[in-house]
């Protein structure tokens, strides 16, 4: 009797119910087998937009995938080139070089199968997935030499053919880097009533660009002073790859003798400017933020050391007592490009690995300007100058390719003889590389006229941009690349990353 009545609790009636409605469902699953329809889950680059530091998308899949059938029915418009791998149901799509920079990609997969859709002898495709993404648009950053614009840092955007004004008339722009995502330039200035080129201050300025499209941009020229000159002089600068901390070289105003390297965070939580902390080291030349932004290489005494970024750098991480420049490193830090200087004044080009590899490249009885790795392949682009004049000490500029693989040397452009202040930048595609044209004054300047000046001083007239689209060096064809003139009035020229 006592058993009977636990059954008939109201309770237990509807425990017993849903036991029964669960069983039938379990039943009716898997007398159907299953149902879990293929698809895509996600696309990673969903509606986004990329960079040249983007190097890989994702597929994530409802189930297990026939690779083959994936592989051969998956498209992208325009074509990317990579390679496929896989981890479970989750394939990775590796770009081979960087997405050329503004324009729209369409990624298809259709007719891909599910893996157990043979054995089964079920036909049991994915449904049609579309997905779209689109790289950065092409925008470059000049110093304005026209009238209008002088000294003013511009925007121009190469995809939209529009031009921004960034920075106020009362601010002669001498040098800026852009921050990674391209939201931000970090740049030195001197106000427009001071000719003193050692009177610099840093500050940083907003662009108006958004680094993804659901995210909306600050508005453009938000200028913030980073880094004032009231005790040191502030003399070269670089923002580290990831954006995050600056170095400065610095003079102190009062002990001519007192000059270091500085570092500081480029934002603090408080919203309050960062205090810039030294850096204990001997004293050096021209330096650079290494790729992991953890180090700086600098030129001191007959070499180059490599310093961390910390308050105490008196023990180098890294010294190479050979080379006394760090020309520039490749974006993953394995490679650099340094110079040596040789006893008769000739200078010598080495690629330096982190296998320990030196091997020499070029020998010039001029400068070595500027390198730059190209990101798309083994290439290495420089600007350099050739001596043609030892009596008066007259060099030529000019732009060459090195293949880092064969050594092969591509002359790309010579540039006139009178143009010896050229800067030069390899557009983060590697598809363009833009150099400025400086025309130094000729008539004398009043010493009271606020005129723009290179960096060795000069007095500049006027400047054009140039424009040179870049082939592969493997490229077989016989056609010359000519550059094209932009329609701006500029110098010391830089792509936005």
């Amino acid at each position: 009797m006592a058993t009977s009545k636990i059954f008939t609790q109201p309770l237990d009636r509807v425990a017993i119910a849903l036991m029964l409605l669960l069983s039938l469902l379990i039943g009716f699953m898997i007398f159907q087998g299953d149902v879990v329809a293929v698809r895509v889950r996600e696309f990673t680059w969903q509606n986004q937009q990329i960079g040249a530091e983007d190097i890989a998308f994702t597929l994530n899949f409802s189930r297990p995938m026939d690779i083959k059938s994936v592989e051969e029915n998956l498209s992208i418009e325009p074509p990317l080139a990579g390679k496929i791998s896989w981890a479970g149901r989750r394939m990775v799509y590796t770009l081979l070089t960087p997405a050329p920079y503004g324009t729209n990609y369409e990624v298809r997969l259709q007719d891909a199968r599910d893996r157990f859709s043979q054995p089964e002898e079920k036909n049991r495709v994915i449904q049609p997935f579309t997905g779209n993404f689109r790289s950065r648009d092409r925008v470059i950053m000049y110093i304005g030499a026209d009238p209008e614009n002088k000294g003013q840092l511009v925007l121009y955007n190469l995809t939209e053919e529009k031009k921004n004004i960034l920075t106020p008339k009362d601010l002669i722009v001498m040098d800026f880097k852009p921050f990674p995502n391209g939201e931000k330039i970090l740049f030195s200035a001197r106000t427009s009533n001071n000719q003193d080129l050692l009177s610099a201050q840093l500050y940083t300025v907003t662009t108006g660009i958004s680094a993804q499209p659901e995210t909306p941009a600050e508005p453009a020229g938000r200028v913030d002073l980073v880094l004032d000159n009231k005790q040191y002089q502030n003399l070269k600068f670089d923002l580290s790859p990831d954006g995050k901390t600056i170095v400065v070289q610095r003079g102190n105003k009062n002990n001519p003798g007192d000059f270091g390297l500085w570092f500081m965070p480029t934002a603090s939580n408080n919203r309050e400017r960062p205090t810039p902390q030294r850096l204990k080291s001997q004293p050096g030349g021209d330096f650079m933020i290494t790729p992991d932004s953890k180090a700086v290489a600098v030129a001191q005494g007959q070499g180059a050391a490599i310093l961390p970024l910390q308050t105490d750098a008196s023990k180098p991480l890294d010294f190479l007592p050979q080379f006394g420049l760090v020309q520039s490193f490749s974006k993953d830090g394995s490679q650099a490009a340094m110079v040596k200087f040789n006893t008769d004044y000739t200078r010598d080009l080495f690629l330096v690995t982190n296998q320990g590899i030196q091997k020499p490249l070029l020998k010039t009885t001029g400068s070595i300007i500027n390198c730059q790795f190209d990101p798309a392949s083994p290439t290495l682009y420089c600007l350099l100058t050739q001596l043609i004049s030892d009596e008066e000490y007259i060099e030529q500029p000019y732009l060459v390719a090195i293949d880092l693989k064969t050594g092969e040397q591509k002359p790309l452009l010579l540039l006139p003889i009178e143009q010896r202040n050229v800067q030069m930048s390899l557009a983060p595609d590697g598809l363009g590389l833009l150099f400025d044209q400086v025309m130094p004054q000729v008539d004398p300047v009043p010493l009271t006229a606020n005129v723009l000046k290179t960096e060795d001083g000069e007095a500049i007239a006027t400047s054009s941009l140039w424009l040179m689209p870049l082939l592969p060096m493997n490229d077989t064809s016989s056609s010359t690349i000519n550059p094209e003139k932009l329609p701006l009035v500029g110098f010391h020229p830089r792509w936005l990353p």
